[in-house]
């Protein structure tokens, strides 16, 4: 295995055909958080942008909006992608989809420094033809989606080409753009880090100085320590001081419990979820025959090695992985390298046709995701009627579930609950008395609830419920 740097007329291709991506996934753009997919942890991102926008920008106390009596700081990813939104917000003013243009310009050029770091290892064709399937893969949507995902990849991506450079050249300003890029992108979604395992593949390279590797190293676990502080001490520091927990860790041997009850379901991920289809993951598994017979020992080594550190995040996670399909977003890259390694050995026409049938089908089955439901946009009117009748600091209750997508549209704080729990005055009376203000009901619910409290606005989809003064 050699670094080397190589410029062709694919760099050339590829910029086109992100350039053509990006205009295709302008397509709603500015669209609310009110598509099907993930639109709850979408809002959860956009109420710590505008909290930030609204209250104070602060990167150490991100604020949230659904915990109740609660201040709502939370800390759980670095916020570094609410930030830049945040600082944008400044000149064009908070938008629901500013944060979709953010991560679609970064995710954009995080694409093609991907290509650059394969080009130094693979031929100029492997590396198009895996930027292109990443590209039609789950990235294509969670690409313009308000998640810091595929950003954080796209960072990762960017520091471990910068990485690279140093490698080559041994210059100060890559090592350091190579700290930056890959701090924030572990800081902004800590599974991406284990990209950086690769690294260790640099050691047995007799043409790179060792006092270059060493300093590399040194590095990395600069970049390992922040993440471990930002995630084992601060996010704890944090709850422990203001006592909401956005998102529940579990340990290791909790995960795997969970895990083992629902294999199906995570390897479903990997061979549908990834590509959003199934013949990229055919096209993998082809790939992966092809590494194994002809046995490139140190690439085969790396897959295998980024494969357990990933299968352990998995696992880690439980039932969650399982559950939603981006957590198999970081490994999406892997797996789109050992499809291009098995479809650059297909005979012309049949390498482009099959690329172009793995194209359509993954964006054929992420199409909908740029368009939302008429029926969903009566939501959008929350903000008007909560501004006309509720005051800013009054605490609320609304009957959007788990999600707290309705709670994000009316621009207050409070709780969001399930419908169900609502039929019960005792609980009602249990969240006036922590503070409750208001009660917004989504008429799409049923049964009706019924209470004493007066009505103090209703039309044909929300009704709220005055609790106290």
């Amino acid at each position: 295995m050699e670094i080397r740097f190589k410029k062709h007329r694919e760099s050339r291709i590829l910029k086109l055909i992100i350039i053509l991506f990006f205009a295709i996934r302008l397509i709603g753009i500015t669209n609310p958080p009110l598509e099907t997919g993930h639109n709850w942890r979408q809002t959860i991102t956009n109420m710590v942008t505008r909290n930030m926008v609204q209250e104070t920008p602060s990167l150490l106390y991100p604020k949230i909006d659904m915990a109740g009596e609660l201040t709502g700081i939370s800390a759980s990813e670095f916020p570094i992608y609410n930030f830049i939104t945040y600082l944008l917000s400044l000149v064009f003013g908070f938008s629901h989809g500013l944060g979709r243009i953010i991560n679609l310009i970064v995710s954009s050029v995080g694409i093609f420094y991907f290509y650059r770091i394969l080009e130094h290892f693979f031929s100029n064709k492997i590396a198009l033809y895996s930027s292109i399937l990443l590209l039609v893969s789950i990235w294509f949507s969670f690409s313009r989606k308000i998640m810091p995902d595929t950003f954080s990849v796209s960072l990762i991506f960017i520091g471990i080409f910068y990485g690279l450079q140093y490698l080559k050249n041994n210059n100060l300003i890559p090592f350091l753009l190579f700290l930056i890029f890959t701090s924030l992108g572990v800081l902004s979604k800590l599974p991406s880090g284990y990209l950086l395992v690769g690294f260790v593949f640099i050691l047995p390279i007799k043409t790179i100085e060792i006092k270059t590797k060493v300093i590399l190293f040194l590095g990395l676990s600069f970049v390992v320590l922040l993440a471990l502080s930002w995630y084992f001490y601060w996010v704890p520091t944090v709850y422990d001081k203001f006592h909401y927990q956005l998102f529940f860790p579990k340990s290791f041997v909790e995960g795997f419990s969970e895990f083992k009850n629902v294999l199906p379901q995570t390897f479903q991920k990997f061979y549908f979820s990834a590509f959003a289809g199934y013949l990229g993951f055919v096209a993998t598994l082809l790939g992966l025959y092809f590494i194994i017979k002809e046995y490139n020992r140190k690439y085969s080594l790396c897959f295998l090695l980024l494969f357990v550190v990933f299968i352990f995040y998995a696992i880690k996670t439980g039932s969650v992985f399982a559950t939603h399909n981006y957590y198999v977003l970081p490994f999406t890259p892997i797996l789109a390298i050992l499809a291009a390694l098995f479809i650059t050995k297909l005979p012309k026409p049949l390498n482009i046709v099959l690329l172009c049938l793995i194209s359509f089908e993954g964006i054929a089955n992420q199409q909908h995701d740029f368009f939302i439901k008429d029926n969903e946009r009566y939501k959008l009117k929350l903000e008007q009627i909560a501004s006309a009748s509720i005051e800013k600091d009054a605490l609320i209750i609304i009957n959007g579930g788990e999600s707290p997508q309705e709670l994000y549209f009316t621009n207050r704080k409070g709780w969001t609950v399930e419908h169900s729990k609502l039929l019960s005055a005792t609980f009602i009376d249990s969240l006036v008395n922590r503070g409750a203000n208001y009660l917004i009901l989504d008429k799409k619910q049923e049964p009706k609830v019924a209470t004493n409290y007066p009505i103090v606005y209703t039309d044909d989809f929300f009704e709220i419920i005055k609790l106290k003064e």
